[in-house]
């Protein structure tokens, strides 16, 4: 099993480079979100949907307390969704912001270029994984691309159930969705 590791500090002034932030949304997870598109991503996969969050210096800063704030003044919300960019460019306060949510009660939804098997291998990246409650991980396939299937760009994109998975000790699917 893998374990949090909690040695890293990190306060409440920390902040995140971000492209934007959606305050509601129903198409980046299921039920109604708030999504933050981070800035930064190293895949730049032909056809992107959001090219304009690649640059790592693009963007602006914002404190996670200001999106904590949105998140909160927002009963209807079901949780927040890291998109980007990729979050795992991020990984430290995309971690702290996915803590304080949970701690909040609401579920956390990432979006990622990078495959659930490669981020189980990076060390920097664990933390921010053991606090996803479903993961669509693997980059944009101009050719896979399909418009009709939910919360995806592409036919390769999983969606995946980390707490299951970690569990099971391989990738569970969360089908029908």
């Amino acid at each position: 099993m893998i374990e949090l590791n909690t040695s890293h500090s990190i306060n409440s002034n920390k902040k995140i480079r971000v492209a934007g932030i959606i305050q509601e949304s129903i198409v980046d997870g299921p039920g109604i979100r708030l999504v933050v598109f981070t800035q930064g991503c190293r895949h730049n996969c032909k056809g992107c949907h959001n090219p304009q969050t690649h640059d790592f210096s693009g963007g602006y800063e914002i404190s996670i307390d200001e999106i904590l704030n949105i998140l909160k003044s927002n009963p209807l919300l079901d949780g927040i969704t890291l998109s980007g960019g990729d979050p795992f460019e991020q990984p430290d306060s995309c971690c702290y912001l996915a803590e304080k949510v949970r701690e909040l009660g609401l579920n956390v939804v990432t979006y990622t270029g990078y495959t659930y098997e490669n981020l189980l291998k990076k060390k920097e990246f664990i933390n921010l994984l053991l606090n996803t409650d479903i993961l669509i991980d693997g980059k944009f396939e101009l050719s896979e691309k399909d418009l009709t299937i939910p919360f995806r760009g592409s036919r390769n994109q999983r969606i995946i159930d980390v707490k299951r998975s970690l569990e099971s000790g391989k990738p569970c699917l969360i089908i029908n969705q």
